[in-house]
């Protein structure tokens, strides 16, 4: 059974930077596209960014687009999310996914497995 575990959330002002990184474990193999979902209280699971696994396709969110920027080792089955000039609104919990598809989608559905989330705060 394939398991994400995340790390890297906590606490920074606006404009800060924050590290995501989630490393898979237990039939990765099984493993392809991966990608970070986020959801704030009272909101919907929101899409972030994506990864397939040769990296060619990299989906992201308009919101994040030129401020986050997702990678993976595939080596040490890991995938992390760096993300720059963090705002108020990107306050959420911020969950890693993976997918047993080529191509990385951009809603929930789309993925088999999920990490338990790790919660990213930003205050202005």
């Amino acid at each position: 059974q394939v398991q994400l575990v995340e790390s890297g959330g906590g606490s920074v002002q606006a404009g800060g930077s924050l590290r995501l990184s989630c490393s898979a474990s237990g039939g990765t193999s099984s493993v392809y596209a991966m990608g970070w979902f986020r959801q704030a209280p009272g909101k919907e699971r929101e899409f972030v960014a994506a990864m397939s696994r040769s990296g060619v396709s990299t989906p992201y969110a308009d919101s994040v687009k030129g401020r986050f920027t997702i990678s993976r080792d595939n080596a040490k089955n890991t995938v992390y999310l760096q993300m720059n000039s963090l705002k108020p609104e990107d306050t959420a919990v911020y969950y890693c996914a993976g997918s047993r598809t080529i191509l990385p989608g951009r809603t929930p559905r789309n993925y088999d497995y999920w990490g338990q989330g790790t919660q990213v705060t930003v205050s202005s």
